[in-house]
Formats: C-alpha cells, structure tokens, sequence
C-alpha cells in the first residue's frame, strides 16, 4: 500500500477479512526496521512484507555461513561469504510491489532506529536489547524482540506508556434479534432461543428498530449484565414505553489502553504467557534466566556452548543458579538448561517458522493497533522433540548446509531424514510454508527420500498475499508445479514430483495400495472437511502416518495422527444442524446471512441451473422422462423453468432476443421480488397477525416486512436491474451496456404488470409443511405434465444458452454486483442492516479469512511433529495438538488422544472405553468439526470378540483383518 488510502483488495483479499480496512489503511503507513537476517529474521521479514506495512529495512552486518543453510530460505551455497541482507534484498522485494524493502549493512545505531516506528531485534546480544531498549521506549517506537536458540525461543514487546488496542480480537461484534424487553430496574431483554450470543458482563450494546420502547434506539452504548445464556439486564427501563416487538441488539468494541515496561525493568519483573504445554510453568520461568545466562555466557566467551558439551552446559547452568538468587524462581527446570546448552548451536526452520509467525503478528498489532498485544515475555520449547530414549549422538557434520540442524539432531538423523519418502496434499498456503520446510530440514532430500506433492488448484492474484512461494508472473499455472520448482531452488537436493490431481475415491487407481505402501507419512494442506476425513481413512487404512493443520484468520490448529498410537482425525459429522431451513430463506429472514444465501440461490437457480437444464433438455431425449420420474413438485418447477427459457417472450415465455428484453425481463424480476411477494406474503399473515395463542405473529425471529418501490434515482434498485440484465444477457450471448443512462430509457418503456394477492396461496411456517404440502401436491400432476410435454417437444431445436458459474473474486463479472444489490434489497425489505460489498463477498463466496502469520505459525508446529516421526517416538506425551489464536494469544498444546478401544461382538460394535474426549477442541471446532474416530464401515469383518482400536490395529499390535 505504501501509505495509499487505497488498498489492492485483490491483492489483500483474504487478510482483509482478518484486519479490515481501517487496520490495513494504519499498517500503510508504517516503517519497520528487522535487524538480523538470519533464519528467524528472515521469517519474520518475509510474514511482514506480506502483511502490507509501509516499508521494511532488513539489517545485517553479518555474511552467510553453512549454518544458516538450515533455516535461511533465501541463502544460497553461492552466498557463503556474502552479507546476509544484501543476498535476499531482491527476494524479499518481490514478495510485495506495495511494499518498499531496502537492506541496512552497517552497524545498528541510534539514529537509524529514530528513523522507524516498530523496531525488530533478532540475533541480538541483551546488551544491545537493553540499551536500543530504553531508546525505543523513550522516543515511542514499538520494540519487539524475538531469539530462538535450538528447540527454545523467546518473545518480548514493548509498545510503550498507554499503548491504546481499538479493537481486542477481531471478532465481529455479537449481534441478536430481541424477542422482548421487559419494563423494569434494571431492565431485561431477552432475546430468541436459536442464537448463542458472546456477551460477558461489561459489554456494551446499542438498540436498533425496536418498536414501542423506542427510547433504547436513541441512547447510548449502554452496559449489560448477563443474567443466562438468552438474557441479559441493562439500564432502568421502568419509565419507558411499552416494548411492542422487533429490535437488534449490536456489541459495542471498546478500546482500552495497555502499559508497557523497557526491557531492561521487564528483566527482573518478569510478565509472562504462560503457555498451557503439558505444566511447562516451571520450564517456562526457568528459559527466562536461562535466555539472560546464555547472553552472559556468549560475552564472556565469545562463543555459543558446544553442541551436547556436558562442561559447557554445567557451567551455563551454574550462571542460571546464581541469577536466581535473585530472582527465586521456586523450581528450577536444571534438565531444561542443559538442554537448552546442548542444543543452543541449532538453528531450526521449524522454530524459527513458529516464532517468525507469531513475531510478525505482533508487528501488525503494533502498527494497525488491533488484536491484543503480548504483554510482555513469551517462551516456548519443543525439547520433547529431542530422542524419547536420552541417547543421544554429538556427532555433527560440518561445512553441509544441514549444519544448523545437525547441531541439535546429529548427522544420523539427517540421513533418516533425506530418506524420507513423504505425501503432501495441497500446496496452497499451508502446503507452501511445509514444503519451503521440507527443503531447509532435507525431508527426502536424500538418496532414496522423496516428496510427491498433488494439488489441483491454479495459482490465483488472491493467493498471492500468503502463498508466498508464487509470484505475478506464475499466475494462472499450477500451484503444485510452481512450488515444487521453487523450493528447488532452496534446496536442490529436493526430490519431488508435483501432480495436479484431486485426492478422492475417483484418484485410488493412482493413489493406490503400492504407492502408500512406498510412503513414510503423509502432510495434509486441505482447506475443506471432507479432503481431510478421505485423507485420514487412507492413511488409517494403510498404517501411514499424518501431519494435519487448518487456520482461520488468526487461529489456527495442528493434528498429528501416529498409528496404533494417537486417535485419527475420524468421519465429519454432519454439518446440517449448520443449514438454514428453507422457510427462513423463502419468507422469514432475519440476519444478513440470510439474505445473502437467498441471493446466492437466486444466482445459481437464474444463471446457472436453469441453463444448465436448459442445455440438458436440448442434448438429451430422455431428460424429460428422467426429470418426471423423480415425481414430485420440483420436477415440473424444473421442467417449467426449461420451457420458460426457451419460449419467447411473446408468447408468455423468457427467451429474450434483445438487450432491452434482458432489462425489462430485470425490471420485473425486481418488481415480483421486492414488492409482489411481499405484499403476498403480508396478505397471508398482515401486520398485526396474532398466533393461537393470541400472540404477535410478526415477533422474535420474525421480523414483518415492507414492500419496496422501484426508485430509478435508487443506485441499489438500478445496480440489481443493470447486473441481472447483464448476467441474464450473458446466459443467452446477448451483450449489453455498463451505461446507466441507457438503461434509466429503457427503464421509462418497461410496464410491469399490475398484481394482486391470492387467497389460495399457502405460505409454510416450517420446513416440515413445505414438505408435506410438496409431497401432496406431487400425487396429482398427471394432466399438467401431459400439457407441459407437448409445450416442451416444440421447443427441441432451440439455441443452447450459456450456464454461469459463480465467481466472486472477479469484480468485472457483475456476479457480485447481483449479489450485494439482490441481498441488500431483501434486507431492506424485512429492515435488516445492510452488508457492504466486502462483508458480502466473504459471505456470500464462503471466503475463509488467512494470514501469511498464522499460516507460518502452524506449519512450524506441524513439521515440529515430523522430527517425532521421522525419530519414530513411541511416547504418546511426546507429541502435541496444538490450539492458537494469535489475535489474543492464546495458546493450549495437549497431548493427543489415544484411540478410543471398542469391543467387537456378534451383535454390534461398542466403545469400550473412552478416550480423553477430544481434549481443548473448542477452537478447532472454527476451522473444523471435532470428529469421532471409527464409523460402521471400518468395522466389518473383525473376528468375535476382539478388543480394537479407532486406527484399525488389533490389540495384539497386528494390523486389522
């Protein structure tokens, strides 16, 4: 953006939808300085450029060394000797055209720090952090300070004095429909039983479209207590009109400041984030003398301690002892130091992956002022990683790009790595941050290892903003393809082979028994649900193992799936208590959701299923039978919509043969939408309805609507005749105009024909009328399909029409247009507030929000899993799930679930005992369903009486029959 108030949102398009505008528009405008360019700088760097700030200087005063092979992505063997800054300048750059990227080689001073608003510090000494420190504090600049050493790392900001977060998670405000307001101090409102609402005690809250009390429209935020989970009081309502129906309630966002201590004082009154791992408490308080003993060990000795030096790790632990004298830390972790000393030489893209993300966030907080800021220390260790059986070998290979690795693991590892033999899935966003880790760590970077990576999508402009491995130019070609050559070039050792192929039943020809036999695991980089269940059941099938791992915005999850060890991912449940009923969609509406999946269901049934049938009709004699064979009241709605799209206007049809027929055809569309089916529709049940009950009909969900006018000067009524014009145009290859006042002339001609309610017409209240009232109406067609069947045979020799699919990233197409305008005119008509075109494109086009942080984050923690597998851990506890929501830093890494064991009779298959339930899967559930492990088909078979478990393994350790 480079400070523009105009923001690239094809460019920008997911991220939007995490920071928004207002966000995006204050990171425009921000100079950030990442000082140290080695693996962890260059993650941090590269999430950060992403992002979209200003402009970003990288400083290194340092030249690459065989080390930062490991984990630096833009590092080359040719780049040995040379400055580390200059070398990925030119890569970093293109990562972004909005965003201006210069590299700093000399030495860190006071006047190049003045120059910057967020100031990263990585490979720093805490000298150097304690005196730029203080600097930053003084002069307001936001400090962030981030180190990985090994498997540990650490995380410090300070944003200064009354550092003011607008907006504390991200979350969109919670908004409820009011069933009744009860007149009384305080006050009760109560809202329908359907909705769950995210109010806490302290919220505030504004009142729209109540009638009666309608003094709460015009009042303030005011602040609530929650009373239970459908109410809460607020103010003295004793003196207010009676409460008569309707009304929204709408959360308030406060802003509210934070203070931040410089580091040299947050030293010794240590805040940190304890992160839930296992009770690592003690470890964590531990990491934060040991961090503070490793710099003076470093000073002293010029020199990291040695790898696996039991001499260098008893002298950092006795610094560690004698720090705590003062600090009195109740437990030391000792066996945690010396392993941080041991390992403190690696250099770990995984780590640093996980760190770069989550430092990166915290840039993003510091220049936008949203999500809630880390206050102010942050440690993580992944030291479960090392080998379960505590023999390990010191043994480190020298002058090999794997050196910052080998360090930690030692040479043997590495060669089981490079002969690894793994099968990724998707190569978006998530795969691309995998794969750039398979290529620093080695995975199948050896002589018989090997990668086959599938993905069948193409590379998008949307992908751009954190698909970091493609560029401009590789738009429109495979994103399989492009990733693989590109992590070539990191590492060109990589054996890897990129297919383009859809993982599903229609692909096990190919993905079949030999080629998973020939596996060591599998990496799963799905977006969806049910690519994840199919995955799981061929890997559960198999024996292989998986590595699992979703985002959405910034929270994110990571799953690994260990044979006979852990629970597998398990079949989707059912996603339908999720579904909109139908009569809400056709007559009762009342959230903005509503509207907009009423608006996408007019697209396809107009644009696209229509045509579709259209075409079906023309090229396939028996089309018409088939239809009619299915018996019931949708098929001749089919079979009429065909003959309607055939028949020429003039003779009672919709075929239109001009651009003006189009219009019209618009105009009336509009009229019967927006204005006849309501009057209908208030006809059936008027305003002042009373149930049995002698109740207001038109209440709760309720909401009683009004007819709309068509306005030629309304730019939302012309907006919706121009797009269903263009696109109803589009499916017959009629070409119209963008000028409106073309179509204001047109527009003056067009007669709508006049309409009047009928009695005879039935509106369901639930969907369980609608179906009954369908199944009896489909019992006595037979005349009518006589009579449609003679209308349809004469119709046989008729053009093909053009079928649209929907594509909402387009904003050219005018697909969107008819969205907004369709949606936001239905919600006018029940007095719902409207969407603007941003909100309703992640709506209406099931955009899932992403960010480049939590993306790198999640990978991080994925491939952290791998290192387990690859070292074949047996250890349950060694292994995590892990849960993270990088908006409010939240953090839970469990021990995965066992599978839960069943016992196998004659008669049926029950659990027999439980397993952890799904321990802290709360969070997942955003991203998707927690799912039970074992459904009837894997279960036939089995021999009586035979205990097994979910990942289909005997419990005599074989494989199942």
């Amino acid at each position: 953006m480079a400070g523009n108030s105009e923001i690239d949102e094809g460019f920008y398009s997911r991220q939007l939808y995490v920071l928004g505008h207002e966000a995006m528009r204050r990171m425009g405008a921000a100079n950030v300085l990442i000082a140290g360019l080695k693996g962890l700088g260059v993650e941090i760097a590269k999430n950060v450029i992403l992002s979209g700030v200003k402009a970003v200087t990288v400083q290194d005063e340092g030249s690459a060394v065989w080390s930062d092979l490991s984990s630096q992505f833009y590092l080359r063997e040719c780049h040995l000797g040379q400055n580390r800054a200059s070398c990925s300048l030119q890569q970093l750059s293109s990562l972004n055209p909005h965003v201006e990227v210069s590299a700093h080689t000399g030495p860190l001073d006071e006047e190049l720090l003045l120059r910057f608003q967020i100031v990263v510090l990585t490979d720093s000494s805490l000298d150097d952090q304690k005196r730029f420190g203080q600097l930053c504090h003084s002069h307001g600049i936001k400090l962030i300070v981030a180190d990985t050493k090994g498997l540990c790392g650490q995380l410090f900001c300070d944003f200064g004095e009354k550092f003011e977060v607008l907006e504390r998670d991200g979350e969109m405000p919670a908004s409820l429909m009011i069933e009744r307001i009860t007149k009384e101090n305080p006050g009760r409102v109560i809202w329908t039983d359907d909705q769950k609402h995210g109010f806490s005690d302290g919220s505030k809250v504004v009142f729209s479209d109540v009638q009666g009390m309608t003094e709460l429209n015009s009042i303030g935020p005011v602040e609530i207590k929650v009373c239970d989970k459908y109410s809460f009081s607020i103010c003295d309502t004793s003196s207010f009109s009676e409460y008569e129906r309707g009304g929204v309630v709408t959360e308030v966002k406060q802003p509210f400041q934070l203070d931040f201590k410089p580091l040299s004082e947050a030293l010794h009154d240590r805040k940190l984030l304890i992160l839930n791992d296992h009770g690592k408490i003690s470890r964590h308080n531990t990491l934060h003398l040991a961090f503070q003993a490793l710099h003076d060990f470093v000073k002293n000795k010029q020199r990291l301690p040695y790898s696996w030096c039991q001499t260098d790790a008893d002298s950092l632990l006795e610094m560690v002892r004698e720090l705590n004298t003062v600090a009195e830390v109740e437990q030391l972790d000792e066996a945690a130091v010396r392993l941080l000393s041991c390992t403190a030489r690696g250099d770990l893209a995984p780590i640093n992956a996980f760190f770069g993300g989550l430092a990166a966030q915290e840039v993003i907080k510091a220049c936008s002022r949203k999500f809630t800021p880390l206050q102010q220390w942050m440690y993580f260790d992944a030291l479960e990683c090392l080998p379960e059986d505590k023999d390990r070998l010191a043994e480190c290979s020298t002058d090999t790009r794997y050196d910052g690795q080998t360090a930690v693991f030692g040479a043997s590892f590495q060669k089981r790595l490079g002969n690894q033999k793994y099968f990724l899935v998707g190569a978006g966003a998530i795969g691309c941050e995998l794969l750039k880790n398979f290529a620093l760590i080695g995975l199948g970077a050896g002589e018989e290892g090997h990668i086959t990576v599938t993905d069948m999508d193409y590379i998008e402009r949307s992908n751009l903003n954190r698909q970091f491995l493609f560029r401009s130019p590789d738009i429109g070609n495979p994103k399989s393809e492009v990733a693989a050559k590109a992590v070539c070039q990191m590492n060109p050792q990589m054996k890897i082979t990129s297919h383009q192929n859809r993982v599903d039943a229609a692909s096990e020809a190919l993905y079949d028994y030999s080629f998973f036999k020939g596996l060591d695991g599998v990496a799963a980089a799905l977006d969806n649900v049910e690519a994840r269940v199919y995955l799981d059941s061929r890997c559960v099938l198999h024996q292989k193992p998986m590595l699992e791992g979703g985002t959405l915005g910034s929270k994110g999850h990571t799953l690994v799936v260990v044979p006979h060890l852990t629970e597998p991912y398990g079949p989707a449940k059912s996603s339908s208590s999720n579904a909109i009923p139908l009569c809400t969609l056709k007559n009762f509406p009342h959230r903005i959701e509503h509207t907009l999946q009423w608006a996408r269901d007019q697209f396809e049934g107009l644009f696209k299923q229509t045509p579709e049938n259209v075409n079906c009709f023309l090229r396939d004699p028996g089309f018409v039978e088939r239809t009619l064979s299915h018996g019931d009241v949708e098929a001749m709605e089919t079979l009429e919509a065909v003959w309607r799209g055939l028949q020429d206007m003039e003779a009672g049809g919709q075929r239109p043969k001009s651009w003006e027929d189009c219009v019209s055809w618009a105009r009336c569309k509009w009229e019967t939408l927006y204005n006849n089916d309501i009057r209908q529709l208030l006809h059936c049940f008027p305003p002042d309805e009373v149930t049995s009950n002698g109740l207001p009909f038109w209440s709760g969900s309720k909401r009683c609507p009004h007819p709309l006018t068509f306005d030629p000067k309304n730019s939302t009524h012309v907006g919706y005749v121009m797009a269903a014009a263009k696109l109803y145009g589009q499916t017959y290859g009629i070409k119209g105009t963008r000028d409106n006042g073309s179509i204001e002339q047109i527009l003056e001609k067009v007669q709508t024909p006049p309409f009047n309610p009928k009695s005879s017409v039935k509106i369901h209240l639930t969907d369980q009328e609608m179906e009954e009232e369908r199944q009896k109406e489909s019992g006595d067609a037979g005349e009518s399909e006589q009579e449609l069947k003679g209308k349809l045979s004469s119709l046989k020799n008729s053009a093909q029409m053009h079928p649209i699919d929907f594509e909402k990233d387009d904003d050219t197409n005018f697909h969107m247009d008819f969205i907004v305008a369709a949606s936001n005119l239905r919600a006018e008509n029940y007095d719902i507030p409207a969407a603007d075109r941003h909100q309703s494109k992640r709506i209406a086009g099931r955009i899932i929000p992403a960010i480049a942080t939590t993306t790198a984050a999640v990978a991080g923690l994925m491939c952290l899993e791998l290192f387990k597998l690859v070292q074949g851990h047996k250890k349950i506890e060694s292994y995590r799930t892990s849960y993270l929501n990088l908006a409010v830093q939240y953090f839970v890494l469990s021990q995965p679930s066992r599978p839960p064991d069943f016992q196998v009779s004659s008669a049926f298959i029950q659990p027999h005992s439980a397993s952890a339930e799904k321990t802290q899967r709360g969070d997942r559930g955003l991203i998707h369903e927690p799912l039970s492990c074992l459904g009837p088909q894997q279960t036939s078979g089995f021999r009586e009486g035979l205990s097994i478990c979910s990942d289909g393994s005997c419990n005599d350790g074989s494989s199942s029959p």
